[in-house]
């Protein structure tokens, strides 16, 4: 069994940014990942690319909606160079249709499940774009669109934290109460809006997607608690056999 992380999120939200963390933590703590570019248009990489799409398809091709059909033979030819219990981390572009209606990552997901993967989807947003409760709802809402269309575990990650002056303002929104985020909506948007803030806080509500964990990658335990908590998700290291250690034998007086 493999097991994958699904890296989404918004253009500029840090994608990137966290799989090259990433990479460093687990060089740092003796363990094996590897990074795969999902972006045609990426340029530059600060972590070891384990497998390129850009092999497959260039920017331009996708401009002209080109060659994508191809993408499930390219996959099944790159994932026959990793074991069954490889750990893969996939970087993928920030267009939000590709995962709230468009099924193309929905597609990639259940030919990774058809190779024994366990995945979890990563979705990052920028802690500097939560100024305020209507922006905090846009981004559940968007990520509540991903975990419909893709039908996956989600880790929710609030990135940039170590770019943040004032974070008390972003801590509000780490465990929110729901009918705090609804009087703030309420004052925010005009009356006929109560209805609909009251639906949209119910929905956010019942689907847990209120919280977010704080990246901050000038902490290394911050990046060690959110791998864990994908870790959990994806049921990694549980099948992991226990080392015991060997006693000598105590002598009988």
């Amino acid at each position: 069994m493999g097991f994958a992380q699904l890296v989404i999120g918004p253009a500029g939200s840090g994608k990137s940014t966290y799989c090259s963390s990433l990479n460093q933590h687990c060089e740092t703590v003796g363990r094996s990942i590897h990074i795969v570019n999902l972006d045609p248009a990426a340029e530059n990489f600060d972590y070891p690319v384990a497998m390129d799409i850009r092999e497959l398809i260039c920017l331009e091709d996708v401009m002209e909606e080109l060659g994508l059909e191809n993408l499930d033979e390219w996959l099944t030819e790159e994932l026959d160079n990793y074991l069954d219990d490889d750990y893969l981390v996939f970087d993928c572009p920030g267009q939000i249709e590709l995962f709230s209606h468009v099924p193309v990552l929905k597609n990639f997901v259940e030919h990774l499940r058809r190779k024994n993967f366990n995945v979890c989807v990563v979705y990052l947003l920028d802690s500097q774009f939560i100024t305020d409760v209507t922006k905090f709802i846009s981004g559940c809402m968007a990520s509540l669109s991903a975990m419909v269309q893709l039908e996956l575990p989600h880790v929710n990650i609030l990135s940039k934290m170590d770019l943040v002056t004032n974070k008390r303002d972003i801590e509000n929104f780490l465990d929110p109460e729901p009918r705090t985020l609804l009087a703030e909506l309420n004052k925010r948007m005009a009356p006929q809006f109560a209805k609909l803030n009251k639906s949209l806080i119910e929905v956010v509500d019942q689907y847990s997607m209120v919280n977010f964990l704080p990246l901050d990658l000038r902490k290394e335990s911050s990046m060690q608690y959110i791998l864990s908590q994908i870790d959990n998700c994806i049921q990694y290291g549980e099948d992991a056999d226990v080392k015991v250690k060997d006693f000598d034998p105590v002598d009988d007086d």
